[in-house]
């Protein structure tokens, strides 16, 4: 089975940066990084991802405003969401907009099960 295929779209370049060299060092992961709302969506369109993370706090188009276009799109409607968060409390999971979530600070071993969770 060929490699899953994440988006991960955060305002903060050396958070997926660094998030993207940790999954695909993996060798299950395709990652690609987006620090922009709008070219998240322009991305997900091309890329087509098995999973999306998404942050939630972004200039611009943020992640609500991302996941609500994502759902109007009849390519992209089905392809689960995980958001992350610097809101939330570390101890806190759950529903943010009927999506899960998670907390960030994270480290990828956190990334790694929820990605693994929600496909």
């Amino acid at each position: 089975m060929g490699k899953k295929r994440i988006l991960l779209i955060d305002d903060e370049p050396s958070f997926t940066n660094v998030l993207k060299l940790n999954l695909e060092e993996t060798g299950a992961y395709e990652v690609r990084t987006e620090n922009r709302g709008k070219q998240g969506l322009v991305t997900a369109r091309q890329f087509k991802p098995d999973l999306i993370l998404l942050d939630v706090i972004m200039p611009g188009m943020d992640g609500g405003d991302v996941a609500s276009e994502i759902q109007t799109d009849e390519n992209l409607k089905n392809i689960p969401i995980v958001f992350l968060t610097a809101v939330a409390k570390k101890k806190e999971e759950g529903i943010i907009g009927g999506r899960p979530f998670i907390a960030k600070p994270v480290t990828v071993e956190e990334v790694i099960a929820c990605i693994e969770k929600n496909l």
